[in-house]
């Protein structure tokens, strides 16, 4: 896998045009096979290396491929991207064993651990150094008893008197015979900086850019990335690797699926792997997730996890799955972890947050996301949703196809942190529509039920005085009810028409907190959330008595993010609430006649859902397999 890095200019193909051909082709190993590597220090100065290695004793000095230690010294990579997730491997991979070679300079003792499900370690490979200078060494270890969940990782340990450097630490596992061609798609629309800003975080990493035989661009945006003087440099630096695409804006889901039709033309067997363009890239993802993909017992969808650039020691999601009838993404599955500190305890049962036990996904999120060709050719394209539950969708249509998900621990990027993102937005339209295309492809789909939910929805938002907001869910019921032919533009006119559709409902608009129109900042005091309530249905038809007769507890009143819900906000005459990314605030006011108009606008079109869904329902699965065709996508392309 050390090809070299070329220099050539990047091809460009623009509105209508195909992207140039690259070499896709499965290469001859000419060593072991790399599956991660051992860092000590993360890509920027903002992650840190807290992620990475850690010093439990004395001194040691820590820098991106290497690390000096003082006499009486520990360093330990028993950390998120220290360890080798060793559960995974064992459970999903024809791999046997994994040796950690490395580079060593002085004096000490090297450890290889083990630990299991309860995070209890164990020694399996020591070697004690005396005197060595520049000496490459290799350390094996076997993938056995991790079925369950455990992983390994190295310590280093020096005693009085001694000093060791230690670099280039590499896991390896035995390669395939041929190991397949990888293609990274970033997919981006007026985000220039950010996508050359990833670009550059892979030109700038030769061991894992060697790895990459193509990296496509497809750009969706009026603010193109090529109008960057860096675009240029960053061209050069990657060389003919780079095809850059400019297209129509039809969302992430076309973005993405480029990559996989550029990919699909060119080469029977290949791994395409999707990134974020606004991420904080850590390169040996790309490493990580290729690996992993190169050593399945079969094809898979292998997937990276998020962490929060807002608050980098912080892990998203272990994995997760989405109950489908109930709209709802982003579930839980036993023991895995969720918005934990990954530097930090379980406040529970004191220990370390470390993803000890093995936990299967039902989908991974396409901010990082390696997807093998034979998985497309069986299970067809995605679905030109625009975008939201593109993913998850394509998750569950793959493993109706018998394709299992992975989540891989280790394998992460930094990722704007979701819980800053309000709600209350035009994207919310896709996430609703999409929710009920993806449950009527693949649950039963029981429309009493799934109505139930959007009217507990809509309840919420019409209490919480988000008439926006439910104006918004009862325009993504209808347009579901409309069948495939939703889809047939890939949802480019929906977004000016979800735009144009929220603009007159006030409390949509943002405003600076000091400047509030119609209000001075002394009318607007501060009133405290209540706990939730225990008896939920009770307040709840307390509240709606109260706004059907135009009660209320408070005239006015300011309301952070965090104390939003229904049972506060539905107090007041006049909210002034903090949006979710604590950059501006939106004024809520009580408008008794738009309230009744929703509540029957809503009320009608759920109707139409118990009886008209299961219609819709039949129509979106005949229409699947020439919605994900690729002479479907080819026409939004405008190829």
């Amino acid at each position: 896998m050390n090809k070299s890095v070329q220099t050539a200019p990047a091809r460009i193909a623009h509105i209508g045009e195909a992207a140039p051909e690259v070499s896709l082709e499965d290469h001859v190993p000419t060593g072991r096979l790399l599956a991660q590597r051992g860092l000590f220090d993360g890509p920027s100065e903002i992650v840190g290396n807290k992620l990475y290695a850690e010093v439990t004793r004395g001194v040691a000095h820590l820098e991106r491929d290497s690390m000096s230690m003082e006499p009486s010294a520990t360093v330990s990579m028993n950390t998120y991207f220290g360890r080798f997730p060793a559960s995974y491997w064992q459970r999903w991979t024809v791999a046997k064993e994994v040796a950690v070679e490395l580079t060593a300079t002085g004096s000490g003792k090297l450890t290889i651990f083990a630990s299991d499900i309860d995070g209890y370690t164990r020694a399996i490979v020591v070697k004690t150094l005396i005197g060595v200078k520049d000496e490459r060494l290799s350390l094996t270890a076997k993938i056995d008893r991790f079925l369950d969940g455990g992983a390994l990782f190295l310590e280093v340990e020096t005693d009085l008197g001694q000093r060791i450097t230690v670099e280039q630490v590499r896991w390896t596992v035995e390669p395939p015979e041929k190991i397949r061609p990888t293609a990274v798609v970033i997919c981006t629309c007026n985000r220039a900086d950010d996508c050359l800003n990833t670009l550059e975080a892979l030109a700038a990493d030769p061991v894992a850019l060697s790895g990459l035989d193509a990296i496509y661009v497809a750009d969706q945006g009026t603010d193109t990335v090529d109008s960057r003087p860096k675009f240029a440099e960053v061209s050069k630096a990657l060389g003919d690797k780079l095809r850059y695409i400019q297209q129509p804006n039809l969302g992430g889901a076309a973005g993405f699926t480029r990559g996989l039709f550029e990919t699909g033309r060119q080469a029977e067997h290949a791994n395409v792997l999707f990134m974020d363009d606004d991420v904080l890239l850590e390169p040996d993802i790309a490493i990580r997730l290729t690996a992993f993909a190169n050593r399945t017992s079969e094809p898979v969808i292998v997937g990276g996890q998020m962490l929060y650039l807002l608050h980098p020691t912080y892990l998203h999601v272990q994995a997760e799955y989405a109950e489908l009838e109930n709209l709802a993404p982003a579930q839980l599955p036993k023991n895995a972890l969720s918005n934990a500190d990954l530097t930090g305890v379980d406040e529970e049962t004191g220990k370390p947050n470390r993803q000890e036990i093995r936990v299967d996904a039902g989908y991974n999120g396409w901010w990082s996301c390696l997807i093998p060709s034979e998985i497309v050719r069986e299970c067809g394209y995605p679905l030109p949703m625009f975008f939201q539950w593109d993913d998850i969708e394509y998750g569950y249509r793959a493993k109706e196809h018998g394709f299992a998900t992975v989540t891989l621990p280790g394998a992460g990027v930094w990722h704007a942190d979701f819980h800053w993102k309000d709600w209350d937005d035009w994207h919310r339209y896709f996430n609703l529509r999409n929710s009920m295309i993806t449950a009527a492809l693949h649950s039963r789909f029981e429309t009493k039920h799934v109505a139930r939910v959007l009217a507990a929805q809509l309840t919420r938002y019409l209490l919480s005085m988000q008439y926006g907001l439910a104006a918004t869910l009862i325009k993504a019921v209808e347009d579901f009810l409309v069948g495939p032919e939703i889809l047939h533009d890939g949802g480019a006119s929906a977004v000016p028409m979800i735009r144009e559709l929220r603009a007159k409902y006030p409390e949509t608009q943002r405003h600076p907190a000091s400047a509030v129109p119609g209000l001075k900042q002394g009318e607007q005091p501060m009133v405290p959330a209540a706990p939730k309530p225990l008896l939920t249905r009770a307040v709840l038809v307390k509240r709606l008595m109260y706004q059907l007769l135009g009660k209320h507890a408070y005239d006015i009143g300011t309301i952070p993010a965090e104390d939003a819900t229904w049972w506060h906000a539905s107090l007041f005459k006049t909210a002034v609430v903090t949006d979710a990314n604590q950059e501006a605030v939106r004024v809520r006011h009580y408008d008794r006649k738009a309230m009744f108009r929703l509540a029957r606008e809503g009320g009608a079109v759920l109707r139409r859902l118990i009886n008209e869904g299961g219609t819709a329902q039949a129509a979106y699965k005949q229409a699947m397999p020439e919605l994900t065709s690729r002479e479907n996508w080819a026409r939004l392309y405008k190829l």
